[in-house]
Order: C-alpha cells, then structure tokens, then sequence
C-alpha cells in the first residue's frame, strides 16, 4: 500500500520529496499502527548526522571557487596543458572538467560554471554547438566521481561506509573516464579533420606541466618529511603551504593553488588530521583565503550573494534527506525491502548477474529522480542486497554515483541537460541528441567498473 501512494503521488505532480513523506504519512494515518509525529521525528533524526553537515560546506566551497574567477584559471590551465592537440578545445573541456571536479563535487556546478566558458569558447573556434554540448555533458559526470562528492557523502552516511573511502575509491576511475572521453574527442577530431586550436609553444606546454608536477610532487614531499625525515606534521604542512604560496607569487602559476583543493582534502582524510566534515570546511576556508586574500576576486556582496546560495541549495539537500529517511524506514518496517530482497534473491545469487540488474534499474531511476532522491530511496532496498552477495560497499557506491550522473543528461528529469540546453540555447532535442555519442564512453566506462572493482578498490584499501 505504501508503494502504491508513493506512486499515485508521484504520478500527481508533487515532488518527489514531499511525496515520499506524504506517502509515509498517509500510510500511517490510514492504518493507525503509529502516532503521525512519527513523522516528523524520523525526518528530523534523518538529518540529525555529523557526516551530513560535510554537505552545506561543499556546496559552499564549490560555490565561492565558480564565483571567485577560478574557472578562467582552470581554462587556461587546460588550455596550455591540452589545447595544442588536434581538437584541442575538446580535450580542453575534459581536463578542465577534471580539475573542477576536485573543487565543486556536483555536475551541476560543472556544467553551469566551467561548461559556460567552454561552450562559448569552442564555438568561436568554429565547433558545433551540438559538439561541445556533448562533450561538456560528458565531462561534467566527472565532477560526483573525483573527490570531493556530495552524492558520497549521502551515500555513505546512508549506507553506512567511510566517506573517505568513496572519495579515494572516485580517483583512478575518474582518470579512466577521462581518458575514454579524450580518446573519443580524438576520434571525432580524426573524423572531422580538425586541428589544434592553439600553437604549440614549448614556454606554455613547459609551464603547465610544471605546474602539474608541483600539485602531484607537494604531497609526496611533504609526506617524505613527515615519514622518512621524521619533521613534525603540523610544522611541515604548515612550511610547505608557505613555501608553495611563494612559489605561486613567483612563478606566477595559473591553477597551481585551486587544483591543491582535492589534494589537501584526501590528505588530510587519509593521515587523520581531519574528518570528511572538518575537510570540507578547510575546503571552505581555503576558497576564502584564495578569492579574498590571495587572488582578491571576491567582494564582500558577491559572499553574501553565494552563502545565500547555498542556503537554498542545501535546504532542499537535506529536505529530500529528511523525506527520505522516514520513507525508507517504513519500507523497511512494512517489509517493502524484505520482499525486494528475497525476490532478487530467489532469482538470482551471482553477483554479476545482481550487478546488472541494479545497473539497469538505477539508469532508469536516474532518469526520472534527482540523484540525491535516488540514492535515499536505493539505498535501503539495495544495500541489504549487496551485504548478501559479499559485493563491497565502496565498490558499489561509485557504481550507484556513476548510473545516476549519466541520468542527468537524460530527458525528462536530467539537470545537466536542461542546464546545458540553457547556456547553448538549443532545444532539449538537439541537445539530447547531441549528448547520445558520449554515451559510448560513459556506459563503456559503467561496465568496466561494475565487473572490475580492483580498479575501484586498490586505493582505498591502501588507507583503510
């Protein structure tokens, strides 16, 4: 009874937030069993979560880096690093997608920050519209998968696994998926005849890999003096920030400091030093101090303007939360999840077979539920599943996470697409159409991580 209202008020309009606990709420009212403030009291213990607090300081953090002027530096970056190659603009937008992925930790922010600069710059260079919609959708499905992650982080407080885990677990599939997404972009350049977009110069390509090799050489350098010469951890970190501000004053580097985000993050999470939580508000304060102090981009009325933003995007965050979590218990005390179980169950008891199941039904869900919406509903049936069949919950996180960023760009509810058909001004159909080739790579990339959860894996079991 309880599925079939959920279903009726869906079906009627309503969003799907109010309707799952409207839906808990009628089923309580019309059976009796429980007194209404129920409710409202799951609701509010739904949310009541420390690893939860990680979501408005993401949000934040994503928000001030796209209004503090870090995307041109990203751009450019990208530019010097990529754009030299044939189809250059498009290599451009992956790296550039994965960069901002390591700061923002939703394809949204992607795509309406980083995807404005790179549409407009990719036609002036005479791309078609349809061509750089598809590759920006594409790449912006990275920005959920490199850490940092707001759907990890619901994920894991949902299904109960290391947030930190899932953040190290997105890193070598994301660099996967990029990789598909270039090869792809050569591909279309090969077919099309294209050139590169700007001339190849030793100085630019020079610097950009300079600055490459300082954001993966600082924390391995840090870590030698904290581990082989035995320095002081506080001390160390603390040194190595300044030298590294100082070098970016004298060398003058591009993206240097905003790529640094995802790599103090997963440092930190992984020596101790902080909790996912406290990292996203060191994520927060390092923006701050790079828009405000450093790079003095950001104003006083343009923070305001962005902590209000974030208000109401994190209000409706946690609302679809705290929706969900009453209507997950009442599936799990009305049986509801019981019954899926033991039905999967009793069809099949191979892994691989349940993995593909799951990953047909989520890419469905994907495309008519808001990813936040989808993960609170899932979770609860799936997970019990998964506990059953030894599948590891780390692993089929980032499945989950990936089936749902690719139903973003699908009509009727995909946000990326509505998102991208907005900054191009072209209709949803063309858009979608133009989004239909990057599917190859995408679900490409989809089954090689469902049935190789080694590459998922290998480096959170290094740390955890």
């Amino acid at each position: 009874m309880l599925k079939i209202i959920f279903l009726f008020m869906m079906a009627s309009g309503l969003p799907v937030a109010i309707a799952m606990a409207g839906a808990s709420l009628v089923y309580i009212l019309f059976t009796g069993n429980l007194p209404p403030f129920v409710v409202i009291h799951r609701m509010v213990s739904g949310i009541d979560s420390f690893p939860l607090l990680a979501v408005p300081f993401f949000i934040l953090a994503g928000n001030l880096m796209n209004n503090a002027g870090i995307t041109n530096r990203i751009y450019n970056y990208a530019l010097a690093l990529v754009g030299w190659l044939k189809g250059g603009l498009g290599h451009v937008n992956v790296v550039g997608s994965v960069v901002f992925a390591g700061m923002s930790g939703t394809a949204i922010a992607d795509a309406a920050g980083l995807g404005t600069i790179e549409i407009k710059a990719m036609k002036d260079h005479g791309y078609g519209t349809e061509f750089a919609v598809g590759v920006t959708a594409a790449s912006a499905t990275l920005g959920p998968i490199i850490p940092p992650s707001l759907p990890f982080v619901i994920y894991g407080m949902m299904a109960n696994v290391s947030v930190g885990a899932l953040f190290l677990a997105g890193i070598l599939p994301g660099v996967l998926m990029a990789l598909a997404m270039m090869v792809t972009v050569a591909y279309f350049a090969h077919k099309n005849g294209w050139g590169a977009d700007v001339k190849f110069e030793w100085p630019r390509v020079i610097k950009a890999l300079a600055e490459t090799a300082v954001v993966v050489g600082w924390p391995l350098a840090v870590w030698a003096a904290i581990t082989q010469a035995g320095l002081p951890a506080q001390a160390t970190v603390l040194g190595a920030l300044l030298l590294l501000f100082a070098a970016d004053k004298l060398f003058d580097f591009q993206a240097v400091l905003p790529i640094m985000t995802p790599v103090l993050l997963i440092g930190g999470m992984t020596t101790g030093i902080f909790t996912p939580t406290e990292g996203a508000i060191a994520a927060c304060l390092w923006a701050m101090v790079l828009g405000f102090a450093w790079y003095r981009t950001l104003r006083f009325r343009m923070f305001v303007k962005v902590c209000l933003d974030t208000v109401e995007t994190t209000s409706t965050v946690l609302f679809i939360v705290a929706a969900a979590s009453i209507f997950g218990w009442m599936l799990t005390a009305t049986g509801v999840t019981t019954s899926i179980a033991g039905w999967v169950l009793g069809f099949t008891k191979e892994p691989w077979v349940f993995l593909l199941m799951a990953n047909l039904l989520m890419l469905f869900v994907g495309c008519f539920l808001e990813p936040t919406a989808a993960i609170t509903i899932l979770v609860p049936i799936l997970v019990p599943i998964c506990q059953q069949l030894g599948i590891d919950l780390v692993h089929f996180g980032l499945v989950m996470v990936l089936n749902l960023m690719i139903g973003l760009l699908h009509p009727p509810m995909g946000m990326v697409l509505f998102v991208l058909a907005r900054v191009a001004k072209l209709s949803v159909e063309r858009t979608t159409v133009a989004i239909l080739p990057w599917l190859v790579p995408l679900l490409g990339s989809l089954v090689l991580i469902t049935y190789c959860p080694q590459l998922v894996l290998w480096l959170p079991r290094l740390f955890y």
